[in-house]
This record gives C-alpha cells, structure tokens and sequence, in this order.
C-alpha cells in the first residue's frame, strides 16, 4: 500500500500514521460495519469520481440494512471524499469509505458505541495485474460458497470472510482469483467481482439473488445494451460457464478483467475475447473522460 498525507475521520483530516483506532473497537470484533470501494480516474478534463453518487447511496443503503444511522449526510460524505481527495494532491486513486462502531462497549448489542466515518485514499492500480487486463485470468473454482441472505446486498464488512478464504485457496493452488457458487450451485461471483459470461454474442449475468448489485456490474449492463447487445440475467449453471465463448469479472478494483482459463478449463480462445474487448475499451473510454454521452457517471473534482 503506497502511504499517503492524510485520512478523513469524522470530520477532520488525519496525518496518515495518526489515523488509528483503539483495539476494543467494536467493529474490530463483531464485523458490523459497511464500506465501499470507489476508484476515481485522471480524466482529459482533470480528476473524477466514478459514479459517486451511486456509491455513496449505497453506503447508506447497507448502513441502513444493519440498522446503522450515519451521522453524516450523502453531501457531506460526498465532499468528504472530493476534500480527501485534493488534500493529498491525488489524480487518480482508490477510495475507501467505512463506517463503523467505534470504542466504548463491548457485547453484541452495539448500543452506546460511536458510529464512526473514515475515508482513505490511496494509489492503487490494476487490482487483477495489467497483464491481466489484456490476455486474462485463471480462475478457480471455489469450495467455499456465497452467503445467502437479503444481507448479500449489502458490503457489511464481516460477510468478506468467506471471499478472503475462496481467494487464499485460489492463489495457493497456482490461480489469480477465485469464482463462487451459491448454495444451489449457480453461478454467484469472485471473491470481490461480479462476472458474465457471453455465448452466442449474448452477455449473461447471474441475476442478483445472490450477487451484489454492483456499480461496474450496472454499467457494463448499460454500455452493452447501447453497444447494441442483447444482455440477460439468469441463473447459471457450471456447464454453461465452462461452455462460455467469453468471460470477465468487473469491479471498482477488478474494472473489467478478462478470464482466460477456469479450473483447467479454457475459455474460448484462451485469452480476452472481442467482446470482452469492446466492452473493456469503452468502459475505460468513459472513466478517463472519452465519452461525453457519459459524463453524468463522472464527478469532477
């Protein structure tokens, strides 16, 4: 992680090295706390937030599933982010808000904890290798599923366990990322990514029964549909994923990353497909700023 000057916490600007919270915090141990991951692009027309708002709605969205009242307002977290941002002289970084119980009881009730708000911001490049980027990733195929639950819409902080235990598996096991079922053994997602597949020119899904609805996952379905092709969500089974022309991954750190081989399966031609390519080209077309049609998902600093 690249350090850098300063970190927002509950309305003030840290020195990075001072941004630290004690070790009875009580998110630390019951994990009842959201965040969201934000990236924001050095465009032609100067820095810019990927779909903010959006991000943002949903951070209160999932504080509001875990009963959570913010002590901010969607503006005020909103310029917390862009202040953040141009305090530590930033064109381009990933953005990481988190709002916690903080210090001061301990037990399962969190009653008479602070609800605290953080946002750090920090460089951080292709998440999957840009290497990746450009001839794919292998994928493994998980022994750990989604949690099922009305809950998987929202980024709660303690429901990442069984992602971070699906990614160490992969990556012991020789893979860049891992891929989830749901526990009928559909499709669900990576370890922090969304995925589609494509099959007969068709860009297919899962559809959110048990996936995060995802703010890359929602624009690549809007540029493919005004790219002209015809997109569906739907449950998916393994044979259909390994019987792919094409598959990716998209997220805020993932962006749209193409998955060359699945087990020891290869998929398609064994490297980014054209679709994958069209799509990928046009999504970093519209955060760099290429793309006026688009400029209403870019929040310019």
């Amino acid at each position: 992680m690249e350090k850098v000057d300063f970190i927002w916490i509950d309305g003030q600007l840290l020195e990075w090295d001072n941004a630290t919270t004690h070790i009875l915090t009580h998110t630390l141990h019951y994990g009842a706390g959201v965040f969201e991951g934000i990236r924001c692009y050095n465009t032609t027309k100067g820095p810019a937030i990927f779909r903010l708002k959006e991000h943002v709605d949903r951070l209160f969205n999932s504080a509001s599933l875990l009963k959570i009242k913010i002590p901010f307002t969607k503006e005020q977290i909103i310029d917390a982010v862009k202040e953040t941002i141009k305090a530590n002289n930033l064109n381009a970084c990933y953005i990481r808000p988190i709002v916690y119980y903080g210090y001061g009881v301990m037990g399962l009730n969190p009653k008479g904890a602070p609800v605290n708000v953080a946002i750090a911001v920090w460089p951080w490049g292709t998440y999957l290798g840009e290497e990746g980027l450009e001839k794919g990733i292998k994928v493994k195929i998980s022994s750990y599923k989604r949690i099922p639950g009305a809950l998987n819409q929202a980024k709660i902080c303690g429901n990442y366990y069984n992602s971070i235990l699906a990614k160490l598996e992969a990556l012991e096991n020789g893979y860049d990322e891992a891929l989830m079922f749901d526990t009928n053994n559909f499709v669900a997602e990576g370890s922090g990514e969304n995925i589609f597949i494509i099959k007969n020119n068709k860009i297919i899904t899962p559809k959110l029964t048990s996936v995060l609805k995802g703010i890359t996952r929602d624009s690549i379905l809007n540029i493919a549909k005004d790219l002209g092709y015809e997109t569906q969500e739907k449950d998916i089974t393994k044979q259909e994923l390994l019987n792919a022309d094409e598959a990716f991954f998209t997220g805020t750190a993932a962006e749209v990353t193409p998955i060359r081989q699945i087990d020891n399966k290869i998929i398609g031609l064994g490297k980014r497909g054209p679709i994958t390519e069209k799509l990928q080209t046009k999504f970093f077309d519209i955060v760099k700023g290429n793309d006026e049609k688009y400029f209403n998902w870019l929040e310019f600093l």
